[in-house]
């Protein structure tokens, strides 16, 4: 309350009108704390009233607020909020909710390239290998609201964000590569198998760099079995497909080629 004192009797506009607080309930649970928000409010419902004498209320708090979602700041808990809310939409493949937080966003004042950016990075984590077009479609959005800007990103980014939100989800090649990072971090560097090793000198070919390689192309299929793993770990599983029509078929594929492994 001292700080709205403050405000309505320092602010150059503020105090040219006679704003009487009638209620600050609304006001204070609003801005959560927050200076910021605080006078963001005070300034928003004072600017809405034309009249000189301003009465602030709980009803009129309300409405302004409820009219004029550039209360959204960028900096406080409900920026983060909201990205929540969106991201979460659409990996719960809710394209309506999806595209009402994008909206939340947008007049909010969000940047477009912040939103496009956590597209490209949802289509590889949430979407993944169950629908691999979605990262092309993701990139090639975040490419496009470049080149486009404001308002007609929000068609592309409305777009994007109703494919992602109705595709089919996987986060197996997350899962795959955090386990892959934890395995390095508990094996350590562990020797590259010889027959896999670069061989560019005829030293290195002499002690077995390269040996009895087999080159995949030269077999039937374009496979031949041998183990590409450290010997430590190569009995070790880190990518699982999951159960989705692309990754089904990839699943029928690696048995296919790998046999009980997979």
């Amino acid at each position: 309350m001292k700080l709205i004192h403050s405000a309505l009797t320092k602010d150059i506009e503020l105090k040219k009108r006679k704003i009487t607080i009638v209620e600050d309930q609304a006001m204070l649970r609003f801005s959560g704390g927050d200076a910021r928000k605080l006078l963001n409010v005070l300034e928003l419902v004072v600017l809405a009233d034309e009249d000189d004498e301003v009465e602030i209320t709980n009803k009129k708090v309300l409405d302004r607020l409820q009219n004029n979602l550039a209360i959204y700041d960028k900096q406080g808990e409900m920026h983060y909020d909201i990205i929540s809310a969106f991201i979460k939409s659409i990996r719960g493949s809710d394209p309506d909710a999806a595209v009402y937080w994008l909206a939340r966003m947008l007049e909010g004042g969000e940047d477009i390239k912040f939103i496009a950016r956590r597209l490209l990075i949802l289509s590889a984590e949430d979407v993944g290998l169950a629908n691999p077009n979605a990262l092309l479609l993701a990139q090639s959005t975040f490419d496009a609201v470049h080149k486009i800007g404001n308002p007609e990103a929000r068609i592309i980014l409305s777009e994007c964000v109703i494919y992602l939100a109705t595709s089919p989800k996987s986060n197996s090649a997350y899962e795959a590569i955090d386990a892959a990072i934890a395995l390095v971090k508990q094996t350590g560097d562990l020797p590259v198998p010889l027959h896999i090793r670069n061989a560019p000198t005829k030293l290195m070919k002499e002690i077995g760099y390269g040996k009895n390689y087999k080159y995949s192309h030269a077999f039937e299929g374009n496979f031949a079995e041998q183990d590409y793993l450290p010997e430590k770990i190569r009995k070790e599983r880190i990518y699982h497909p999951q159960n989705n029509a692309t990754e089904i078929k990839i699943l029928e594929r690696l048995k296919k080629w790998w046999g009980e492994r997979f």
